[in-house]
């Protein structure tokens, strides 16, 4: 199109300037016939003559010019040798039946945008992808009833040793299974033992035989993440029809707190901190790896938004913290963690007449945990806590749910350190300490 434009551009140009050129020959034939009133007819043809002749030549320079601009177009690679006809002529069918027929739905364009990024992602995907499994959850519904599988996921392994091979998946991957199966990256079923799993960071490590393990995952580093850096989730999104799926995006944000209900009552009991990526996390995807450009894993895929109108929000644990809760996991089958030895509830749920009679707590205090149940023999028992007890602050900070209470029990203190109490007992403000025990 951009061709033909130019040469009717060219013309136009040539067209006008002969037709000045004619103008100045008319302008000098009229002064000629001022002073010679008689012109032989030869000299009339002798004029049309030059007139075809002229206007030959300059159509011939105008098609060479045209000539060479698009030869020097051609070769420099502005103007492309092929060009898709985007609409059908009515003359040619649709699609032939002849052996050298093609249709238009035949030709494909490739997205790459050039081979050498394809390579980097594909030796990038060498180094982890055989790494990344199936893990199913197999469940027997009745004593009478064949067990089959309820769910499936995906995994990572992490580790070989003596003979072993090491899997790291969710929790809510393997959760209520009677037994659990590992589909390596050939598609063989290996079965796999859950040495541990621990709801609150939603991670279990699985043990198989590692005799066809060919490959292990290389663990990296979420603290050298930044927003923008490539991400690459592996997993087994809606099974294993889909096994070994690869898609790209980037961090799309880091340090993110996403409220968990453990329990499912519908109230928020946990709060974890993930990676955020818009890389595609799908039903199936869970407990497979999140990998950064040099394929190590940074994350393992976890959870995603799924809401019709919210598009690329997926979530992944990061790998620093993963680590310790795996190592504990492999060696202990559980996470030790600080414990206190009560249940209690946010003072925002109380009805305010409870507040004031039971509690007798004034206007001033709006925010803490109340105590509903101080187990025997407990820190929290020892240290002379009791039922209806107001906890507001722990190690100086204010506490306004068991969210805050566990977070600072879990992410901030260690078994056997003592903290500092703050609460209130029918409205006198009291402190205590407690020395914090292991959580059996």
């Amino acid at each position: 199109m951009t061709y033909h434009d130019n040469q009717h551009n060219y013309h136009s140009t040539e067209e006008n300037a002969f037709e000045k050129n004619n103008t100045e020959v008319s302008s000098e034939r009229h002064q000629e016939n001022q002073t010679i009133t008689q012109q032989p007819q030869t000299r009339n043809n002798q004029q049309k003559q030059i007139n075809k002749l002229a206007l030959f030549i300059s159509g011939l320079t105008g098609g060479l010019v045209v000539a060479a601009v698009g030869c020097l177009l051609l070769f420099t690679g502005m103007l492309p040798t092929q060009v898709e006809n985007t609409s059908q002529p009515e003359s040619e069918p649709v699609s032939g039946t002849g052996e050298n027929n093609t249709t238009q739905s035949e030709t494909i364009i490739p997205t790459a945008t050039s081979q050498n990024y394809g390579n980097t992602l594909t030796s990038t995907l060498e180094k982890v992808s055989d790494a990344v499994v199936g893990v199913a959850n197999i469940q027997q519904a009745g004593l009478w009833t064949e067990a089959r599988e309820a769910g499936a996921g995906s995994g990572v392994i992490y580790k070989k040793e003596n003979g072993k091979a090491y899997v790291v998946t969710n929790n809510h991957v393997v959760e209520g299974a009677s037994e659990v199966e590992v589909i390596l990256a050939n598609g063989e079923k290996v079965p796999a033992e859950v040495l541990g799993a621990d709801e609150l960071s939603d991670l279990a490590v699985l043990e198989m035989d590692g005799s066809k393990v060919n490959q292990v995952a290389t663990l990296g580093s979420s603290s050298e993440l930044s927003v923008g850096d490539t991400a690459i989730a592996i997993g087994n999104p809606l099974g294993t029809e889909f096994a070994g799926s690869v898609t790209k995006g980037i961090i799309s944000g880091l340090e993110r707190s996403v409220e968990m209900d453990l329990n499912r009552d519908g109230q928020a009991d946990w709060t974890t901190e993930v990676i955020q990526t818009d890389a595609a996390i799908n039903p199936g995807n869970s407990g497979g790896a999140l990998i950064n450009s040099r394929g190590e894993v940074v994350g393992i895929n976890s959870m995603k938004i799924a809401q019709a109108n919210v598009e690329g929000i997926g979530f992944a644990i990061p790998i620093d913290e993963a680590k310790p809760i795996i190592d504990q996991l492999e060696t202990n089958g559980e996470v030790a963690r600080p414990f206190m030895g009560i249940s209690a509830v946010g003072l925002s749920t109380v009805p305010e007449v409870n507040k004031r009679q039971t509690l007798k707590l004034g206007d001033e205090v709006d925010n803490g945990v109340v105590i509903a149940e101080v187990q025997s023999n407990s820190p929290a028992n020892q240290a002379g806590l009791q039922r209806y007890d107001v906890i507001t602050t722990l190690n100086g900070k204010e506490i306004s749910s068991m969210i805050d209470l566990r977070q600072i029990l879990y992410s901030e203190v260690n078994i056997g350190d003592q903290v500092d109490v703050t609460y209130y007992r029918e409205g006198e403000k009291q402190t205590t300490s407690i020395t914090l025990g292991e959580q059996g």
